[in-house]
């Protein structure tokens, strides 16, 4: 079906390039999963967690089942750039719940609320984003967020 319909819009010499780098794209969605599930999920401290590409203002990634509504990704990235006194004051809503914040610099937003926090970090291109419920260590979550988002400093991203 998907190889029709790329015939039909895109035209048989053009085919190639567009499977291309569909997969491409879809290969690098899959290392970012792989690595969001390897550093994050695998602590048992993170229940979800999602990669914000701040250039395209979307998400890249996310850890499965997890979605990422854009305008909660859109206010993330506005509230690093923007609004990080007033995130420190009233806090952050994300999908539909208040979220109190904790800590609030340039590079991180530490948010909890009654049912668990959010972790917020940016980097150069991208903002990690983590959730954890009751139950997990927010100290583990922070951590593992930092150090994947240290990781893509490194690679200067």
């Amino acid at each position: 079906m998907e190889k029709d319909l790329v015939s039909n819009i895109r035209g048989e010499e053009n085919e190639h390039l567009y499977i291309s780098f569909f997969s491409q794209n879809r290969w690098k969605m899959n290392q970012l999963q792989a690595l969001l599930n390897g550093s994050l999920i695998r602590t048992k401290h993170v229940e979800n967690a999602a990669i914000i590409n701040i250039n395209e203002r979307k998400v890249c990634a996310s850890t499965f089942g997890f979605y990422v509504p854009p305008e909660n990704a859109i206010n993330l990235i506005y509230a690093f750039y923007n609004n990080l006194m007033q995130v420190r004051r009233e806090g952050l809503y994300f999908k539909q719940k208040h979220y109190k914040c904790v800590r609030a610099d340039e590079y991180s937003i530490y948010l909890k609320n009654p049912d668990g926090g959010l972790i917020a970090v940016k980097t150069n291109a991208f903002i990690l984003i983590a959730t954890y419920k009751v139950g997990m260590y927010p100290s583990v979550c922070v951590e593992a967020v930092e150090k994947l988002a240290d990781y893509f400093r490194d690679k200067g991203s």
